[in-house]
């Protein structure tokens, strides 16, 4: 017979078969520290370890070694339980903590529950497409890929955004994939957080790589109905810099002076860079009740902090600083009364004196730049647009821009006007400025030799359809080689006629043999932004074409696959709005248009209809309808 000995106690080990000791128990000391050797005490004097904490591993096997009979094991007891049953399950416990290394320590305390979200749940069908797109988001996108499958992972900002409109709320058991894409890509950020909503920030404790949702980073700025003056207070000074810009932001919105009272209190102890974050979240309501906050501002010692109080005053056209600097524009800026026809005479600020410099003029200009005409540009800029009507004897702005300008000024004023126009958000001067998209110069307005202008942002002060109509005219007269930034501020999905000027763009480029390359661009915003109401009209154009003489190679079979795939996009957006319409609406489809375009029920040419069709994204592989064939140009318009 075998006897086996233990370095943690000289007790013999027993060999009976009949003893309650498993014989795979590890005996080995522990690796945390030196171990005692355990002698066997009377049943009596035993002392059993608190449940609280674990039992020393040398306590454990003295009483595997005795018995349970003999000794009470170290360790608490279930109702229900036997002693030997109690002592095995506490032996497994500290066995895995041995092997990973691990002192034996008092469980840590439970997590609350997470809160309820009494949202509705997502229909089953958008469920199982979140989780198509979710899974597809690492896959490789880009206008120049190859094959007629979509991009899922451009239209899932799309998806989260329709979905955000419903006010679903995201499943359970998909919100760590969501927490993860909102993680790389920081803008699902917003729309992702909404949808998981306080589910989000519960998890986020738990896992320090979705830390951005507890900061509340590109998450909506919202205040908790339950939040107190002295909670805020409290939030407000022991909170993290983001937390805290969060919560002004939230505060601005939704009670403008209390926003601004919280960051007087502590204005003056904030850090530079902390004050200019700070600053510009005043933004959110900004009013004339601001001033003499931003007016004490223009006296700060950082120098950005000075610029940026100067540019939310020059915003407020009836501020002082307004004033002040309208009177030393227009001292630049006015009729020249020596021309024979009106015209306008510019004479550039010859000094930058101390108040020019407060009230936020930076003095040194960027390299490649006259000091005079910088100093001007940023008057002009700062002075209120309604101020030049009587400057000009009561013109009005398309007026006052048609004037000639004396001594080569005129793209220097004119940008400093659009630059303003942005800034006030001037409907009438942005359509002065941009004039008219058809005229034959309109082009070269675009980017004038010299001109720092951005007529992209001009075009966001104009209404969404005025805007689109625009650009739509633009497009006709100059092609899309200048228009590609125009169509990424249009509202989406693109109204008539801007959604027919981009298709028969393209089709004429398809018509001269260039490759669709060319175009990825516009070919993915087209994609993404696009009426899915067209794609039926668009058909025509998924045909293989005849390659024009002096064509690019292979051009017309590429062009195919660029226009199957942006039908079969346009289908599937369709099809993913019809997903996301409560089933007890009885949705007919009509009117209601989202982010992915008009909610209705997919049609028999929808892609879940076929039998061949792709289940990783519902789209037919099937030949485009009319075969192989050169396709016939019709009017895309209704």
């Amino acid at each position: 017979m075998t006897t086996t000995t233990t370095p943690t106690s000289p007790a013999p080990t027993p060999t009976n078969p009949s003893s309650p000791v498993s014989p795979t128990l590890p005996l080995s000391p522990t690796p945390a520290g030196p171990t005692t050797a355990a002698t066997p005490p009377s049943p009596t004097s035993a002392s059993p370890t608190p449940p609280t904490a674990p039992a020393p591993w040398a306590d454990l096997v003295s009483a595997a070694l005795l018995g349970t009979e003999r000794r009470t094991p170290p360790v608490a007891v279930r109702s229900g339980q036997g002693a030997a049953a109690a002592l095995l399950d506490a032996s497994a416990v500290s066995t895995v903590r041995r092997r990973a290394a691990l002192r034996p320590a008092p469980a840590g305390e439970r997590p609350a529950p997470a809160p309820a979200d009494p949202r509705p749940p997502l229909p089953p069908a958008a469920r199982r497409r979140l989780s198509l797109l979710l899974a597809d988001r690492g896959g490789s996108g880009g206008g120049s890929r190859r094959g007629t499958a979509p991009d899922l992972t451009e239209l899932l900002p799309q998806w989260l955004a329709a979905a955000g409109e419903y006010g679903y709320r995201a499943p359970e058991a998909l919100l760590p994939a969501l927490l993860d894409a909102a993680r790389a890509r920081t803008d699902l950020r917003p729309a992702a957080l909404a949808l998981a909503g306080p589910r989000a920030l519960w998890l986020s404790r738990l896992n320090a790589e979705w830390k951005f949702a507890l900061r509340g980073i590109g998450g909506p700025a919202e205040l908790s109905g339950g939040d107190d003056p002295d909670g805020i207070r409290r939030r407000w000074e022991e909170g993290l810099f983001a937390e805290r810009v969060a919560l002004l932001t939230a505060l601005r919105r939704q009670d403008p002076p209390a926003g601004l009272a919280l960051l007087a209190t502590t204005w003056p102890t904030e850090r530079a860079e902390d004050r200019l974050m700070f600053l510009d979240s005043l933004r959110e309501g900004l009013s004339a009740d601001d001033e003499p906050f931003l007016e004490q501002a223009l006296s700060d010692r950082s120098r950005n902090v000075r610029a940026t109080a100067a540019e939310l005053l020059s915003t407020l056209p009836g501020s002082a600083l307004a004033a002040r600097m309208a009177q030393r524009a227009h001292t630049c800026v006015g009729p020249d009364r020596t021309a024979g026809v009106p015209a306008i005479a510019v004479e550039a600020p010859h000094e930058c004196d101390a108040g020019m410099q407060r009230d936020g003029v930076a003095p040194k200009p960027p390299s490649g730049r006259g000091e005079r005409s910088w100093w001007l540009g940023q008057l002009v800029e700062a002075t209120p647009l309604d101020g030049w009507h009587a400057r000009f004897g009561g013109r009005d702005a398309a007026a006052i821009v048609a004037l000639p300008v004396g001594d080569d000024w005129r793209t220097e004023l004119h940008d400093a006007w659009c630059r303003a126009a942005v800034r006030q958000h001037h409907a009438d001067w942005a359509r002065a400025l941009l004039g008219a998209p058809g005229a034959p110069s309109q082009a070269a307005e675009v980017a004038p030799a010299g001109s720092s202008r951005d007529l992209t942002k001009l075009l966001t002060v104009l209404p969404d359809a005025e805007r689109a109509r625009w650009v739509a005219e633009f497009i006709a007269a100059h092609g899309l080689s200048e228009a590609f930034r125009m169509l990424g501020v249009c509202a989406v999905p693109w109204a008539e006629p801007l959604g027919g000027a981009v298709v028969d763009a393209l089709d004429i480029a398809r018509d001269a043999g260039s490759y669709p390359w060319s175009f990825s661009g516009v070919m993915g915003l087209a994609e993404r932004c696009l009426d899915p109401a067209a794609a039926d009209r668009l058909d025509m154009l998924t045909a293989v074409t005849d390659e024009p003489e002096g064509a690019s190679p292979g051009s017309g079979g590429y062009w195919s696959e660029a226009f199957q795939r942006l039908v079969g996009t346009l289908r599937l957006r369709a099809t993913m709005q019809a997903e996301l319409a409560p089933p007890s609406t009885g949705h007919d489809g009509a009117g209601d248009r989202g982010p992915l375009g008009p909610a209705g029920p997919a049609t028999s040419t929808d892609a879940d209809a076929h039998a061949d069709a792709d289940p990783g994204t519902g789209l037919t592989n099937s030949p485009p309808p009319g075969g192989p064939g050169r396709a016939t140009r019709q009017p895309l318009a209704p």
